[in-house]
């Protein structure tokens, strides 16, 4: 799947403010719905990575073992993680903007955006100038400052406060960044490794 940053990323050829903002889903739900449902359907045909079954395994064998996350297709759930905290939120779920209810993404179609509350079916998403949800950054925080050893794979390193979580004002921990492009967090991180996650992860494993 493409990322939003970098080569051939999905901010490169939308606009934030139509799809992924409160003001662009006010103007135009239906456009936002309808470029969600189709990430939605693209996320059902691909099957998680190599790197995420890696990241499970590691789970698996270790007594603390946090994964944090800005994705939101749910294949670490997929691949069988448990300990996750999806910062960004995930698309398999649609919030009420008035009354917070839930249902799943899966159940919504362009004609059922409104809710019988009278508030509208939104992605449960965090979109841009919108909090982080606040108790999922808490943890995130408390899991880098225990941290002995912090893997930062795949991320540009741009989007806040995430990003902090690598940084030594949040942790103390030994980083290790996995990503073929170098980042604005390359030069603050203990060992790059310029390959992609499904190369590198599996041999770390070993």
């Amino acid at each position: 799947m493409p990322t939003f940053r970098g080569v051939g990323g999905l901010w490169r050829t939308h606009r934030v403010e139509q799809l992924a903002s409160p003001d662009g889903f006010a103007s135009d739900p239906v456009l936002v719905w309808t470029w969600y449902l189709e990430r939605r359907r693209a996320h059902a045909d691909v099957e998680p990575s190599a790197a995420h079954r890696a990241l499970a395994a590691f789970e698996a064998r270790a007594s603390d073992f946090t994964l944090i996350t800005q994705n939101v297709d749910s294949l670490h759930h997929r691949a069988g993680s448990r300990r996750v905290l999806e910062l960004h939120g995930a698309l398999r779920e649609a919030r009420c903007t008035a009354c917070d209810a839930r249902r799943p993404v899966d159940e919504m179609t362009l004609d059922t955006l409104a809710h019988a509350c009278g508030g509208w079916w939104r992605p449960d998403i965090v979109w841009f100038g919108e909090p982080l949800p606040r108790a999922a950054l808490e943890e995130a925080f408390a899991a880098a400052r225990r941290a002995d050893v912090m893997l930062v794979v795949g991320t540009s390193g741009l989007v806040h406060p995430a990003a902090s979580l690598a940084t030594r004002r949040c942790t103390d921990a030994y980083v290790v960044e996995i990503n073929p492009e170098e980042t604005v967090l390359s030069a603050q991180v203990d060992r790059s490794i310029r390959a992609g996650a499904s190369a590198v992860l599996p041999d770390l494993l070993r």
